[in-house]
This record gives structure tokens, C-alpha cells and sequence, in this order.
């Protein structure tokens, strides 16, 4: 598809997501064991035939530039092929940076225009599901469409936080429909068809109304400012997409999402999906298979190379280079890059970044039932980078410690409240 150009929203850190996003853009947040979030849609990209690509990045871009590199992973490195990290550029001062997706396409005109696509695609880099964008552009093709927006059906219930498809019913099919409405997340919902932040516009549509729109009237975002005023102007179709979609905004959705990798039916598979990433970053391809010691037990979880499993390990996602030493203990948890866990440690129920370490006998978390989002929202314990919590300490259920946190801030008032 040498037609098409894809711009990928890689911008933001996302409040929500605490010290997890602290020294990285969510889109770099690791995932699954071995990827990126960023890794679901550059691999949806690659099978789709879309091979130039740019990237909008803003937050803290190291950790995603270098896991960027340059496309190979992705095979966006050909004479043909290529990846680039776009940086907003307009000035010097934080008020100048990206203040909006419309905005972040507003300051890249003139790539766009220099890459001289028929249609550019543009979606969010921070999302996690399998799509075939083909059939996005065939559908867009077919209706003849200025626009096409991606939909999938939610609990009416969520609805109130996305943007929302309200479909012409006298023109609509299984496939989708046009839209006669578009509202950005209402108070009140009257539709369940939420938006992707995936987009297809034709290329001259899409120039006229980001210099109309953001140039002329000062509008910076796609979703509150564009979509529900060209809706009533222009050809806006909606696209259904009824597979998995993993959103990752809040903790809870984030942990739940990898979490739907477990089991005997997870709900999604990056090998099956074929689902590229960067082995280089992290040196994550020189690593040393995985090592289970004669003590090492593990049950329902996903280890990748690099660990060294000599503890129990149950209903976790362990990233490479791991260390779970003899005595220690992990449930329900997910585990960055190369952090140790010691001997006669228990983990449950937490995140814990990179380089980060449990020290011996050290409790993180506490098993509890969780019956709601809110509840999983509450209770897990998030450690940042580079975190040592010392031997024999104990970090309460819900507590998130950054690197710079004063870490003695966060105990047990009864260190005998360990996980059994």
C-alpha cells in the first residue's frame, strides 16, 4: 500500500498509569512478556502492506526511539520502507509541544505533503489488538468515504469515556455505516459503539480540514474538536471491529489486558498474531535461555529468556532476566526487566519496573479479592525503576513507589501481614 502514509500517535505519558510512565511514553510501557505496546500496531502496519510510517513522540521519546530504531524489527527499513520519530518542533517552551492529536498532524503538514500519500491512516500508538487495516481501506473505498473512523461495541456502562459512533440506520451494514453523529465522551451515552483513534482521511480532505479547523480556529484535537463538526460536511463512515481490543489507559486495564495472556484460552496471542518487536533493545536477543532450578515451580504464567527461576512463580508475566531466588514467591503479578527478586520475598498482586529489587523476606502487596476494576485499581502495588526495597520490608497493597520516593514512608504497621 505505497498509497498510504501512517501517523502514529505516540505523544502522551498518561497520568493514570503512575510510575509506570514516569521515565517513558505509554506507548513504550512493556507488554506481555516480551513487547511494547507500540509493538501491536507497527506489527498490524508491517501485515498490512503500510511501510511509511511516521511516529508523533513527545513525553521523555529515549526509551521509545531507541526501541524504535530504525524500523528493522518491522521491516520499515527498505529503499522503499522507512520509520520516523517526529518530534514536535515549533518552538522552545512546553506550550508549543503537541496540544492535541490535530494539533501534533497540524505541525507535520508539510511531511505529509512531502510524502505526497493518496490517503493517510492515523492511529494510536497505545493500543493493544490485531487488525487487518486492509479491510479498513476497502471499506473506505468502497463508500466512497472522506473519512472512516474504527468502532468497537463496549458496556454501555464504559461508554462515557470514549468517543461514540452514532450510525445513519438506513445506511449501514454488518461491516459499519455512515455516521450522522459523532459525540466525545458524554455524560450521558446514547451509543456503545466507541472509537479506536483510528482514522483513514483522504489525503487533500485531511489537509483542508486541519488548516480550517486547527490553523484558522484554533482546534486541537481530532475527537472533541474535529470529528463531530465534519460529520455534519464531509463523507464520515464508521468502520466495526469486533475483536479483541486491549485498552491500556488506567492500571487496572493495563494489568487486566496482559493478563488476558494467561490461561488455557488467553485472549489474545502475540506469537499466533505474529507480532514483531525490537530484540536488539534491551539485548534482549544475546540473552541466555530461561534457567528453572530444582526448587524453581511455576504454574500459569509466561517466563521469557533470560530468567532464572529457582522460587514459585503462579499466574505471572515475567520480562527478561528475572531473578526469583530460592524461598521467594510470585502471584498475580507482572515483572519488568531484569529484577530480583530475593530469597524468602513475596510478591502479589503488584507491577514492578525495571532493575528494581525485593530484597530477602521483603513483602510487596497482599492477596485480597478483587471484584471490580475500581477495587484492582485500589489495590495493586506499583515499584518504578530502580527501586530496592530493603530486606524484611513490607510495601502495602496499593501503594506506588517512584525512584525518588522515600521508600521507609511505605510499611506495615504489622510486618507478620504477609502473604501465606
Amino acid at each position: 500500500m505505497r498509497n498510504v502514509l501512517a501517523m502514529v500517535l505516540a505523544a502522551g505519558r498518561v497520568d493514570e498509569l503512575s510510575v509506570l510512565t514516569m521515565h517513558r511514553p505509554k506507548s513504550a510501557l512493556p507488554f506481555g512478556g516480551l513487547y511494547r505496546v507500540i509493538d501491536f500496531p507497527l506489527s498490524n502496519l508491517m501485515h498490512s502492506g503500510i511501510n511509511r510510517v511516521g511516529i508523533l513522540s513527545q513525553y521523555r521519546p529515549f526509551s521509545l526511539m531507541n526501541h524504535i530504531g530504525d524500523g528493522a524489527a518491522w521491516d520499515m527499513n527498505g529503499r522503499h520502507n522507512h520509520i520516523h520519530v517526529l518530534p514536535p518542533y515549533k518552538g522552545h517552551k512546553p506550550q508549543d509541544w503537541y496540544k492535541g492529536t490535530a494539533d501534533a498532524i497540524h505541525q507535520n503538514l508539510d511531511y505529509i505533503k512531502k510524502e505526497n500519500p493518496e490517503q493517510v491512516m492515523i492511529l494510536s500508538g497505545d493500543h493493544v489488538y490485531q487488525m487487518d487495516y486492509r479491510r479498513v481501506f476497502e471499506f473506505h473505498n468502497k463508500n466512497n468515504a472522506d473519512v472512516t473512523v474504527a468502532f468497537k461495541q463496549m458496556p454501555i456502562e464504559q461508554c462515557s469515556r470514549f468517543g461514540l459512533a452514532h450510525f445513519d440506520e438506513n445506511d449501514i451494514s454488518m461491516e459499519g455505516g455512515r455516521l450522522v453523529r459523532y459525540t466525545e465522551k458524554p455524560a450521558k451515552p446514547l451509543s456503545n459503539w466507541a472509537s479506536l483513534t483510528i482514522y483513514i482521511f483522504k489525503t487533500d480532505i485531511l489537509i483542508d480540514i486541519i488548516k480550517n479547523y486547527v490553523g484558522n480556529l484554533g482546534k486541537t484535537d481530532f475527537g472533541r474538536d474535529v470529528l463531530p463538526e465534519i460529520v455534519k460536511s464531509h463523507r464520515v463512515f464508521g468502520y466495526r471491529f469486533n475483536n479483541f481490543w486491549g485498552y491500556t489507559r488506567t492500571i487496572a486495564e493495563y494489568y487486566l489486558s496482559n493478563m488476558s495472556l494467561l490461561g488455557d484460552h488467553p485472549a489474545i496471542d502475540p506469537e499466533q498474531w505474529r507480532v514483531r518487536t525490537n530484540l536488539v533493545h534491551r539485548n534482549i536477543q544475546d540473552r541466555l535461555p530461561a534457567l528453572f532450578g530444582n526448587s524453581g515451580n511455576v504454574k500459569n504464567s509466561l517466563v521469557y529468556n533470560g530468567c532464572r527461576i529457582y522460587g514459585h512463580v503462579e499466574n505471572c508475566i515475567l520480562f527478561p532476566g528475572i531473578l526469583v531466588e530460592k524461598g521467594a514467591v510470585i502471584k498475580d503479578s507482572i515483572i519488568f526487566h531484569d529484577t530480583k527478586i530475593k530469597a524468602g520475598a513475596t510478591v502479589h498482586a503488584a507491577i514492578i519496573d525495571t532493575d528494581t529489587v525485593v530484597g530477602e523476606g521483603a513483602v510487596v502487596g497482599r492477596k485480597h479479592n478483587v471484584k471490580t476494576n475500581q477495587d484492582l485499581q485500589k489495590k495493586l502495588a506499583l515499584l518504578g525503576q530502580d527501586v530496592v526495597i530493603k530486606p524484611n520490608q513490607c510495601v502495602l497493597p496499593g501503594t506506588h513507589i517512584s525512584s525518588e520516593s522515600d521508600i521507609e514512608n511505605y510499611q506495615y504497621s504489622k510486618p507478620s501481614e504477609k502473604l501465606a
